[in-house]
């Protein structure tokens, strides 16, 4: 690129990044977590719930260097991605301090926004959680919680209603984790794994596994802890991975579900004897809005999960799965400053529209990369996928776009019977090369 021409788009990007350029807070210690706390910045936030964060504040700035894998571009700060002919421009209202778009089936990034920053993850990192014990723990199991399971649970956490002295099932548990984002059902589920310090060592192992290096693990649940951080990129490997399971696709797409409760008590003026109780339940719903479409939030046609989660020092965190006319898509959002109500969710569709029109029409700008253990085939080097000259691919430009996204269409995949469903025969590959078992078939509704 001749000089002038080089330091045009240079110029015409670096007036176009700060528009998106926004930023995270520093992990401190622990700190209280409350369910749906109000929408200022320094609200203290349930790690499931999704209280809506300000921005009038001053927002720090993403690290001068980063990781590059999955590439070179996906290491630099700010908005990455090639536009061109045909493609179209990133949606104006994008305030996270972090964010990627990606295709879940090859694994190509189509955007990103300072992908590899280290961010507190709340309830997200949940989807570690699943993905590192739903293989070592069978559904029907089941086990009678204890006071010391519940010990560490920590204070203001969002809760499932686990109790004490009751017996639970795993898919119980796994119910309340996807569901409700439930601390406590996470610790017991941790007690059954062998304790939280086990449980913690086995999530970071599993990380390394999957190539999330910017993730460090401190508590199983997301809460608050200092140190504990991870990416969008991670987040956006993570939910990748879980997704293989078929347990995972399940929970993570139920919209609603009986749990269960105490067990019921004679009421007054009846007779002890002879009273046999009855093992009440009650209903708990997902706090995945965009599952839902609850709290004034527009059901996201296509979505099947995937996690959302909030805390005082992540602020909203959501990663998102879902497919339009075949083609599937994964979105990660972190710590959105605008004072938009319920912003991640707004955003994350935003991007999702995006992605779904920019779908092979954009070049990628890095890719999810593959499991160290996967098999593979000859593949570029992670670290220099996307290594041109800062700008693209094929040094083509990198500006951050100022359109509104699309309206989504048509869906192939959808929730059927609170589990997620593709159209039979859909094949799910991963990276080209890593394939996902079958999926569940289309089921009739309740």
């Amino acid at each position: 690129m001749p000089a002038l021409k080089k330091t045009a788009v240079t110029v015409l990007t670096a007036a176009l990044l700060p528009v998106l350029t926004v930023l995270p807070a520093s992990a401190a210690a622990a700190v209280p977590e409350t369910p749906e706390a109000p929408a200022t910045p320094a609200a203290s936030a349930d790690s499931g719930s999704d209280a809506a964060g300000g921005s009038g504040l001053k927002q720090p700035q993403p690290p001068a260097s980063m990781s590059t894998v999955g590439g070179a571009l996906l290491g630099k700060a700010g908005t990455q991605v090639n536009l061109g002919a045909g493609v179209p421009v990133l949606p104006k209202k994008l305030s996270g301090r972090s964010w990627i778009v990606a295709d879940a089936e090859t694994g190509d990034v189509l955007a990103s926004h300072n992908a590899h920053w280290r961010l507190p993850p709340a309830s997200t990192l949940k989807m570690l959680f699943a993905d590192t014990l739903l293989p070592k723990l069978s559904a029907t199991e089941e086990y009678k919680v204890t006071n010391t399971d519940l010990a560490d649970v920590g204070a203001g956490s969002s809760l499932v209603g686990v109790k004490e002295n009751l017996t639970y099932t795993v898919h119980d548990l796994w119910l309340g984790v996807f569901l409700r984002s439930g601390n406590d059902a996470v610790h017991v589920l941790s007690a059954m794994n062998g304790g939280v310090e086990k449980t913690v060592g086995e999530m970071q192992a599993q990380a390394e596994e999957l190539q999330a290096l910017d993730t460090h693990v401190v508590t199983p649940d997301g809460y608050d802890e200092k140190g504990q951080v991870s990416s969008a990129y991670d987040l956006t490997l993570i939910a990748r991975s879980g997704l293989q399971k078929k347990e995972f696709r399940e929970y993570s797409s139920t919209q609603r579900a009986k749990f269960p409760g105490e067990f019921s008590k004679p009421k007054e003026g009846e007779k002890k004897e002879g009273f046999k109780p009855v093992r009440e339940n009650f209903e708990i719903q997902n706090t995945n809005r965009l599952l839902t479409g609850a709290g004034g939030v527009a059901q996201y046609r296509g979505i099947a999960g995937v996690k959302n989660g909030s805390t005082t020092h992540a602020g909203n965190t959501f990663t998102g799965v879902a497919e339009r006319d075949g083609k599937k898509l994964l979105v990660t959002v972190m710590n959105p400053s605008s004072t938009e109500s319920h912003a991640v969710y707004q955003e994350t569709a935003r991007l999702l529209d995006w992605g779904f029109t920019a779908s092979g029409k954009v070049k990628p700008v890095g890719v999810l990369v593959p499991p160290k253990s996967a098999r593979t085939n000859a593949s570029p080097n992670p670290t220099q996928v996307g290594s041109g000259d800062g700008a693209g691919h094929d040094g083509g430009p990198v500006a951050a776009a100022s359109s509104g996204g699309t309206g989504g269409a048509g869906v192939a995949l959808g929730i059927t019977g609170g589990a997620l469903v593709l159209l039979a025969g859909t094949a799910y590959l991963v990276n080209r090369r890593w394939p996902l078992p079958d999926l569940v078939r289309r089921r009739p509704r309740a």
